[in-house]
């Protein structure tokens, strides 16, 4: 999370300073309409360079992940910085069409457009262009800015099926070229040969390849694998089903604790699902768990058949239990048992040195299930604890404690509900737990 926090302001403060750098000397004479020219300046330099950088976090490049930790802190990264695009982008749209309201009820004259009498300036052919082009980029502007507000408001309501989400956020990657036009024709010309355009130019070079791959589709396409449902298999006391899928040439492997999205319907696309299995090169498959919670998942089982195709994208993530801690304490909520079933067969089959307690806590439980764990536990030498809500009560931190009582020598490897996880980091936290050891899993695609 450090790295995420240090992106997210960082990117602002830098664009900010090199902004107030480019708009140095200020006018002498703050009125009004100098004071919402720098805003508009200002807030669509911001817009822009933000949204460049949510772009090309948008290509799931893994060269990325290593300083993010993982595809999962890059999306939530990507959707803090939309956040961000949508609070400066209402400020650039309300700063630009304020002088006209004012007008338009009588609240200030119009401002005199124009040059100035006298001899008119020798701008250069480069300049005279982009002025030329400062009507249409204006009327660029309105439109994308309404598209985008609708786009990011889909992508933040949950109730909005991922599927409808998913090819709606596409659209954003036509936006953003438009108001790359937007920004290139009324920045202020001189900033670009200054340190901010220099910067800015980069970001919109690496956004605009970003919007191009995604427009084209061609986003992950090469990290894509055939494969071939094997064998279904459903827990219907926990809405849950397994399912396995023999890879095609290509699939290279996989850590445990790692993800892959899987098109299992090319028209409903693709979902993510957490690896619950251990690769092994002679067997050539994998495994996902996947829990009814939303529209797809509910209806998943009806939809799987033996021997259909699937289209696997991956691996990603790097929620692979490696640290330098000998003792470690991993928490599995509900469906979040799946990466750790990956990593107790891969113990079990190449057994490691670390000290490992596993806690699953859990509001509905299957007999089968609850056996079948116990059993990857038992194999991979994992001692486990198993919390049935209604059974057991919940999992808390004081009961962590009392499970697990050289906890402060360990480090907590989290995947579950996030509300669950945060509870459980701040409450070791103000008990002593150092933050660099607590490790969460953050598995929202939006």
């Amino acid at each position: 999370m450090k790295n995420i926090k240090i992106a997210l302001w960082g990117i602002p403060a830098l664009l900010t300073v090199l902004w107030v750098a480019a708009a140095l000397p200020f006018p002498e004479t703050l009125s009004v309409i100098a004071i919402r020219n720098l805003l508009v300046q200002y807030s669509g330099v911001l817009s822009l360079g933000v949204m460049s950088v949510a772009m090309i976090l948008a290509t799931r490049a893994k060269w990325i992940e290593p300083w993010l930790n993982g595809l999962d802190k890059s999306y939530r990264l990507h959707k803090w910085l939309g956040i961000m695009v949508l609070v400066t982008s209402v400020v650039h749209w309300f700063a630009s069409n304020a002088p006209k309201w004012a007008v338009s009820l009588g609240l200030m004259e119009a401002p005199e457009r124009g040059a100035p009498s006298g001899a008119v300036p020798d701008i250069g052919a480069i300049q005279a262009f982009f002025n030329s082009q400062r009507g249409l980029a204006e009327t660029l502007g309105d439109l994308p800015f309404k598209i985008l507000v609708i786009l990011t408001v889909i992508a933040l309501v949950r109730r909005i099926p991922y599927k409808f989400f998913a090819k709606t956020h596409t659209l954003l990657a036509v936006t953003y070229l438009a108001f790359v036009f937007h920004g290139t024709a009324l920045l202020d010309f001189a900033a670009w040969t200054q340190p901010l355009g220099i910067v800015v130019a980069l970001l919109m070079v690496g956004g605009v390849i970003s919007a191009l791959l995604a427009l084209t589709r061609q986003i992950g396409r090469g990290n894509r694998v055939s494969g071939k449902v094997e064998a279904i298999r459903t827990f219907p006391e926990l809405d849950a089903t397994a399912v396995n899928i023999a890879m095609e040439t290509g699939w290279n492997g996989h850590e445990a604790g790692q993800f892959a999205f899987i098109t299992f319907d090319r028209k409903e696309g693709k979902h993510p699902f957490t690896i619950a299995s251990a690769w092994d090169p002679a067997a050539r498959s994998i495994t996902v768990i996947s829990k009814a919670l939303g529209d797809y998942t509910k209806f998943l089982p009806d939809m799987l058949k033996a021997g259909g195709e699937a289209i696997v994208e991956g691996p990603y993530g790097r929620f692979t239990f490696e640290d330098a801690k000998q003792r470690q304490i991993w928490i599995g909520g509900g469906v979040g048992i799946t990466p750790f079933i990956a990593k107790m067969k891969e113990l079990a089959a190449t057994p490691g040195t670390k000290t490992i307690d596993l806690i699953h806590s859990t509001k509905e439980h299957s007999p089968e299930a609850l056996e079948m764990l116990q059993s990857d536990a038992e194999a991979a030498g994992i001692t486990i604890h198993l919390l049935v809500d209604d059974r057991d009560g919940f999992l808390t931190g004081d009961r962590l404690r009392d499970l697990v009582p050289d906890w402060k020598s360990a480090s907590v490897w989290f995947c579950g509900p996030a509300g669950f996880g945060e509870a459980l980091r701040h409450d070791l936290l103000a008990n002593g737990f150092a933050a660099r050891d607590f490790h969460q899993e953050l598995f929202n695609m939006r």
